[in-house]
């Protein structure tokens, strides 16, 4: 399966620098390292001035692989300063959005929580019906 992954921040304008980073710590998972693929940022829409994020194409396989994504993603998201979002759309076109200021203060337990819901939602065969949002666990532990 491709995953491709945007990192976007608000008010910032267009460079490298988030998702190289988000790349460098992704390399640091061996079970990630060899399926990542960092692609120019698409041509920008007429009249603007410039991509507002660049991408990162995944190819994954159901299982270990996901989890790892969903994980470090996690992770990843929490360790960042400012309000950073990931952006991870199925070949389907499914977009799954994972936010730092939603994740930021989670205990350990939620982000594993997270990050399993976040593994879920990119292994669903259907396709999807939109984009989901990951967001802090509610009170029955979903996310």
């Amino acid at each position: 399966m491709k995953a491709t992954l945007t990192v976007s921040s608000p008010g910032s304008g267009p460079g490298g620098g988030a998702v190289n980073d988000l790349r460098r710590w992704l390399q640091r998972h061996p079970e990630l390292r060899a399926h990542i693929k960092q692609e120019p940022a698409p041509d920008p829409a007429p009249g603007t001035m410039g991509a507002a994020s660049e991408l990162l194409t995944l190819l994954l396989a159901p299982g270990g692989a996901t989890a790892a994504l969903g994980a470090a993603v996690v992770a990843w998201l929490q360790n960042r300063r400012g309000n950073q979002t990931v952006t991870i759309t199925r070949p389907d076109g499914t977009q799954i959005t994972v936010t730092a200021e939603r994740v930021r203060d989670l205990s350990a337990a939620e982000s594993g929580e997270v990050a399993r819901h976040l593994a879920e939602a990119l292994e669903r065969r259907e396709p999807g019906t939109g984009s989901a949002d990951m967001a802090r666990p509610g009170p029955t532990g979903r996310a």
